[in-house]
């Protein structure tokens, strides 16, 4: 399964995000967004590239924080998946969301705005970044890889 990972668009419309970022994410099964959505169009318009899975963020809005819990565990190719967006400082932020979700394959967390990918503790810990510049691709199966993209094609 090939997931695009996303977050902090910190963005009102869809419009407002990249332009090629629908077009590098039109070949996954699904996107993860790890917070800083801001609005539910970001979300209606990220569903028509695929389905959309996410958790809310410190800047997002009330609409978004009704329709997207705070953290989520995903069951996916028979791996468990934690979603959060995190909080505080970067210093703190990789072993608060590896407290959060014992247990788990993967994390995928998002705040920082900078992208991170390293296994700690055979827990593969995955940032995309800023929607702005970065977004991730996850391919989850037997094994598991995660590739970051730091520019739109």
């Amino acid at each position: 399964m090939k997931i695009g990972v996303i977050s902090d668009t910190h963005a009102r419309h869809f419009a407002q995000l990249p332009q090629n970022l629908a077009r590098a994410l039109q070949k996954v099964d699904l996107i993860v967004h790890a917070g800083d959505i801001v609005t539910m169009d970001v979300i209606r318009g990220l569903e028509t590239v695929a389905p959309v899975k996410g958790v809310f963020g410190n800047m997002d809005l009330p609409e978004v924080r009704v329709a997207f819990p705070e953290k989520l565990v995903l069951e996916l190719e028979g791996r468990k998946i934690g979603v959060m967006h995190g909080s505080g400082g970067p210093a703190g932020l990789e072993n608060l969301v590896m407290q959060a979700f014992p247990g788990v394959d993967i994390i995928i967390f998002g705040h920082s705005h900078m992208s991170l990918k390293k296994s700690v503790n055979g827990v593969l810990l995955f940032n995309p970044g800023r929607a702005e510049d970065s977004y991730g691709i996850l391919e989850v199966g037997e094994t598991v890889s995660g590739t970051l993209f730091k520019e739109y094609f």
